[in-house]
């Protein structure tokens, strides 16, 4: 009995002591050198966790005896973690150091000129990777944009496929598309622009909504699209993306590092792109696809300098040759009425660099220029043009007393355009004369630090153009962030302005359908755009969260408007007598889990008006609502399955009069794809899957008329509703469709 009793007494001390052995753990979290307040610490597999205090430290209490792994997290930074063993009453001391996570927060530029991380940024912009383009492969990086929230690759012709960007119901004149912050895409070759950049080549996209006149000048009214280039020094020495579809589409990228020599690297790309089959799934006897066979060149080449100051480089030439018409249309009936077609032959150069100047001083030189030739008919509509853009600026940055971040701009641009219309025509209607602008301009912009939460950024422009005089542009911006960075409150109000281009604002009027006309001498327009953005991120234990949301709204005057309705026949560009609003809500959510999933989910609701002699009016084209969504799942290290999409709201579609029988309004509509990734070693890469799973094509009579496409015996003026008629188009007539892709890189 005595024994029971002291094996009873034996095991319950243990017990006692068993749970007595608990234990401490305290610390520090760091980064670069400082505190890192809100910090989350916790033992992995376990309810035990807190987080650090404004002076970076944290303590876990009552910690039994085991095995632990101990993680450090919080959203924009890399996550740490350590084993620990406790064995009884310990009061172990554990301090972390944090670097920032360049996926989270991201490296931009196009908000203020100047590298700066995504969270300081007090301009909020949106950075999509190339990784995020692989989700849902395309030919072009103008296909690929449609996966963007408030962004839309609109087509603006059933034949040709010809298009450009909308950001937030904006037209395409009103979006500036930059490669490595260069203006390379504008004016002619808005339509061309985005197509022949090899993929292979390209690190990221950063958007940028609403005007940026302020940095960019004429055409950054309605946003910014620029496209971010791989550095010669961290791209592999060779990468190749092929990609095949069941439409007879072949894409090829290719991209090679090489060495110039010890101090001097370069970067060489290849795009070929070729579709030469004639689909005609609608039956209207026109091609659903235009055929295309164009090849694309871009080099780009980066000098080390004792410095380490940038020289960088770059060039690109297009060849594209593109057709569209009726499916029995050969290449001898070019130019005639013997069968519709609408051929282009596009020959495109372009050249950019940056060199910093060897002073003290943060001094850069940037500069492009670029040469677009076309040489079109549309049916027997010949059209034939030339564009040459010079550009260059100096930019300045300095930093003042910790608080101040100047940056001061000197630019200049030079646009010669000439063509075969009545753009270039003089006054007598005879004597061609090409149109030559010359734009200066100067700008400014104070960043001012008022605290380690709060920022105002102070920017104004003055431009002087040749054609239209005097422009000044100014903007405030604010920022607030949290100790922790995972709250971003951002305000702006800006001003931006648009020259009317000389090459025809909307692409359609070019088909031949209608004839184009300028009323008057169109004035710049204007624009004052306030927008409010607020960033939320949340990080758990398996989970990251990021909420964006915005609201914009903006007021033009002079707004140019084509005007469809006052004659069928012709479309009328003229400034707005009254006024135009854009107005919206936008909201990004990504959820990654750690588990091998991520969400992406975007919508926008949009409102975006004309109003003239009191009466208000939906804009043509433009949708009053659209989602974009993308969730990816990672099975393991080599198999992951992307499944991806877009929704549009009803648009208001141009009529050729009461008696058009073609809906007033387009379906609510989506195309949505699925994909599937299969790494077969380091080096391949095998994908595919299908795009437009749902089959969604617009309405089979889109082309008005498709029978008659030269209004033969038609009285076009007594009977408007009986032209032919291809420019009522809101999406691809391409249909379901299988791809397959194969990745190699040498690395």
């Amino acid at each position: 009995m005595k024994n029971a009793f002291n094996f009873i007494s034996i095991f319950l001390l243990g017990i006692i002591s068993i749970k007595g052995q608990t234990n401490t753990i305290t610390g520090k979290v760091t980064s670069k050198g400082e505190a890192s307040p809100f910090v989350n610490v916790y033992l992995k597999n376990t309810k035990q966790g807190t987080s650090t205090n404004e002076n970076g430290l944290f303590e876990l209490k009552n910690i039994k005896n085991g095995n632990y792994t101990l993680i450090a997290s919080s959203v924009g930074f890399k996550s740490k973690s350590i084993k620990i063993k406790l064995t009884g009453n310990q009061n172990i001391i554990q301090n972390f150091n944090l670097n920032e996570d360049d996926f989270l927060d991201e490296i931009v530029i196009s908000g203020t000129l100047k590298p700066v991380s995504k969270s300081k940024s007090p301009v909020p912009v949106e950075v999509y990777s190339n990784t995020f383009f692989k989700k849902n492969p395309t030919p072009s990086i103008f296909e690929s944009l449609q996966n963007v929230n408030g962004v839309r690759p609109q087509l603006n012709c059933n034949v040709c496929n010809t298009g450009d960007i909308h950001i937030n119901g904006l037209e395409g004149p009103y979006t500036f598309v930059l490669i490595d912050g260069m203006p390379i895409v504008s004016g002619l070759s808005t339509v061309y622009g985005l197509t022949g950049i090899p993929q292979a080549l390209i690190e990221r996209v950063e958007v940028v909504k609403g005007p940026a006149s302020t940095l960019y000048g004429s055409e950054a009214v309605g946003g910014i699209i620029n496209i971010i280039t791989k550095k010669p020094s961290n791209s592999p020495i060779l990468s190749t993306d092929l990609l095949g579809s069941s439409w007879g589409e072949i894409n090829t990228d290719i991209g090679l590092r090489y060495k110039l020599s010890e101090k001097a690297q370069g970067l060489l790309g290849v795009n070929y792109f070729n579709y030469q089959n004639r689909i005609d799934n609608n039956n209207d006897d026109f091609t659903d696809l235009t055929l295309q066979n164009r090849i694309s060149l871009f080099n780009k080449v980066n000098i080390e300098r004792k410095s380490n100051k940038v020289f960088t480089i770059a060039g690109r030439y297009v060849y594209e040759d593109r057709w569209g018409g009726e499916m029995d249309w050969e290449r001898e009936f070019r130019g005639t009425d013997i069968k519709y077609g609408e051929s282009i032959y596009t020959n495109r150069w372009e050249t950019f660099g940056t060199y910093q100047l060897p002073t003290s001083e943060d001094i850069t030189f940037q500069f492009s220029a670029n040469g677009h030739y076309q040489n079109s008919f549309y049916g027997t509509d010949s059209y034939n043009a030339e564009q040459l853009i010079g550009f260059g600026q100096l930019i300045y940055n300095k930093k003042i007393a910790k608080k101040h971040e100047l940056l001061f701009g000197l630019a200049y641009r030079y646009i010669y355009y000439e063509d075969n219309t009545f753009a270039t025509l003089e006054k007598d209607g005879i004597t061609n004369k090409p149109s030559v602008t010359h734009l200066p301009g100067l700008f400014l912009q104070d960043e001012i630090a008022l605290n380690s939460q709060n920022s105002i950024l102070f920017g104004g422009r003055w431009d002087h153009n040749s054609l239209h005089g005097n422009i000044f542009t100014p903007r405030v911006n604010y920022k607030w962030n949290s100790k922790d960075n995972s709250n971003i409150f951002r305000a702006s109000v800006g001003n931006g302005f648009r020259v009317a281009n000389v090459f025809t604002e909307d692409h359609a009027a070019l088909t031949g359908a209608r004839e184009v006309e300028f009323d008057g001498n169109l004035a710049p327009e204007t624009s004052w755009n306030a927008n409010i953005n607020y960033v939320n991120k949340i990080s758990t234990e398996n989970t990251f969260i990021t909420f964006d949301a915005s609201a914009f709204y903006t007021y033009f005057d002079n707004r140019i408007l084509p005007d469809y309705e006052t004659d069928s026949n012709k479309i009328i560009y003229a400034n707005l007598d009254g006024y135009a609003v854009s107005k919206g809500l936008s909201l990004n959510t990504d959820v990654t889990f750690t588990n091998g999933l991520s969400v992406n989910v975007g919508a926008t609701l949009m409102d975006v008006s004309i109003t003239e002699n009191s009466i208000k009016t939906r804009q043509l084209l433009t949708e009053s609502f659209s989602g974009v969504w993308s969730v990816s799942y990672k099975f393991s290290a080599n198999f992951s399955l992307d499944y991806t999409g877009n929704i549009y709201g009803p648009m208001n579609l141009p009529l050729l009069g009461e008696k058009d029988i073609r809906a007033k309004k387009s379906p609510w509509y989506s195309i949505q794809n699925i994909q599937a990734t299969k790494k077969l070693t380091n080096s391949f890469d095998i994908y595919g899957g299908v795009k437009n799973l749902l089959n969604f094509t617009p309405a089979r009579n889109s082309i008005n008329n498709a029978n008659n496409p030269f209004d033969i015996g038609i009285d076009t003026e007594a009977n408007p509703e009986l032209a032919f008629d291809p420019s009522y188009v809101y999406a691809s007539n391409q249909g379901i469709r299988a791809f397959l892709g194969l990745r190699y890189s040498i690395f």
